[in-house]
């Protein structure tokens, strides 16, 4: 059974989510508050899945994550958030998180959007094999990303799709077939702004210059392509 981390303080919304969660077969550990939930995740349950809650009693959900990524927790994680706002949006991603959903939301969308990102955070058999460009190296066993002999720090969205696109150099990848890879079987939950935002760090962190990027090429009109 997978097991969630659900950071939420509104009891109502605790008492729902847990009961719709369970129900469709996940074992659920509620934590209040960013204290409570640092104290879950410093002990032995090993979680497949967060769910935080951006304005909490001690603090927020992307402080929580931005420490998570920071310390190497490649743990997906959707934001709970009152707001659509594009800043909000941006700064979720931005801080390592994999997904958002707005409030009031559909409790059946958000137990898709779980099981899409379980799906994809799926430890598949990869051996030691690397994926290589030049100067950029993708260790997929211990999920690793060295750029020049240096550790790149890309959140668990950014390493995915640098895999989809380095697993397919050369070849143009369409944006509904890079959503149809990355999310859920359709497309539907991540729209293209969103995967433009993704694009957009990745070009910031691995392109000499990120404006005429060398490696990472938009196909105008069709979607992406990773050149050597």
């Amino acid at each position: 059974m997978q097991k969630l981390l659900l950071l939420e303080d509104d009891v109502s919304l605790i008492d729902g989510l847990t009961y719709s969660l369970v129900k469709n077969g996940f074992e659920v550990k509620v934590a209040r508050t960013v204290a409570e939930a640092e104290r879950l995740i410093a002990g032995h349950i090993c979680f497949d899945l967060f769910l935080f809650d951006v304005t909490l009693p001690d603090g927020n959900g992307f402080t929580l994550c931005e420490k998570l990524r920071s310390s190497g927790t490649q743990t997906p994680i959707i934001f709970l958030t009152a707001s659509d706002e594009e800043t909000n949006v941006i700064r979720g991603l931005d801080c390592g998180g994999d997904d958002y959903i707005t409030k009031p939301f559909k409790l059946g969308e958000l137990c898709s959007r779980i099981r899409a990102l379980l799906r994809r955070s799926s430890c598949a058999d990869t051996g030691n094999k690397v994926l290589t460009s030049e100067e950029l190296s993708v260790y997929l066993a211990e999920g690793r990303v060295l750029l020049r002999g240096e550790t790149l720090e890309l959140t668990g969205a950014e390493y995915r799709l640098l895999c989809l696109l380095l697993g397919n150099k050369g070849r143009i990848l369409t944006r509904s077939m890079i959503l149809d890879k990355l999310w859920d079987g359709a497309g539907n939950f991540v729209d293209d702004n969103t995967l433009s935002v993704y694009i957009h760090r990745l070009r910031e962190k691995l392109e000499k210059d990120p404006s005429q990027p060398e490696h990472l090429k938009t196909v105008r009109g069709i979607g992406y392509q990773w050149k050597e």
